[in-house]
């Protein structure tokens, strides 16, 4: 099997489509109200009942209260949680599907907090001081690399664009890909050129 392509912040139905006529596996749905991407419930629930039976529905989330991550869920019939925020292993491991955390990795510090967390998988994001993911800066792969030691799937973020994730791949090896701003026209709007580019650069 190729590598997960994962397209982050839909925010139209046209958008989610055409990530999935592109080839992703995956696409993201972004609950926290400070991002560029953010959609409200009944769009999200609009997107998602939309999207082909095989695409994989994420739910992007940062300190959201449980109850809110489980209306999600049976609303929007996700199989995934991403977790931006400061949640712990414990509320991690408080729900019912897959669930992936995500670490904003700046040295090889922050690769060594990877394992307190028996997520699913692991997002490796680059650090941002004022930004939860979408930064559209890279980080050191060689730490990405460093994570697969501990052995669950990693998806690789932060950066990626059309360009360079064939690079990013040969290089990590990860079981996954992210990408939000590396293939937008604009903050929120997909383009679909760079979507297909993204998918094909990634699976080659």
């Amino acid at each position: 099997m190729g590598t997960i392509v994962k397209i982050c912040g839909i925010t139209s139905v046209a958008d989610g489509l055409a990530a999935a006529e592109a080839g992703a596996d995956a696409v993201g749905l972004m609950f926290y109200e400070k991002s560029p991407r953010y959609i409200p419930l009944a769009a999200a629930v609009d997107i998602a009942r939309h999207l082909p039976p095989f695409v994989i529905k994420v739910g992007v989330f940062v300190n959201a209260l449980p109850e809110a991550v489980h209306r999600a869920i049976g609303e929007c019939g996700l199989n995934l949680l991403q977790f931006h925020g400061e949640e712990t292993p414990e509320y991690c491991a408080g729900f019912p599907v897959m669930t992936m955390k995500a670490f904003p990795i700046h040295d090889a510090e922050s690769v060594k907090q990877l394992p307190d967390f028996r997520t699913d998988a692991w997002l490796l994001d680059a650090f941002a001081r004022d930004k939860r993911g979408g930064t559209g800066a890279t980080f050191n792969w060689d730490l990405a690399i460093e994570a697969q030691k501990f052995g669950r799937p990693i998806f690789l973020a932060g950066g990626l664009t059309p360009e360079n994730v064939g690079e990013a791949v040969r290089k990590v090896r990860p079981y996954g890909v992210d990408v939000s701003s590396g293939v937008e026209s604009s903050p929120g709007k997909k383009d679909a050129r760079k979507m297909e580019d993204f998918v094909q650069n990634a699976k080659a």
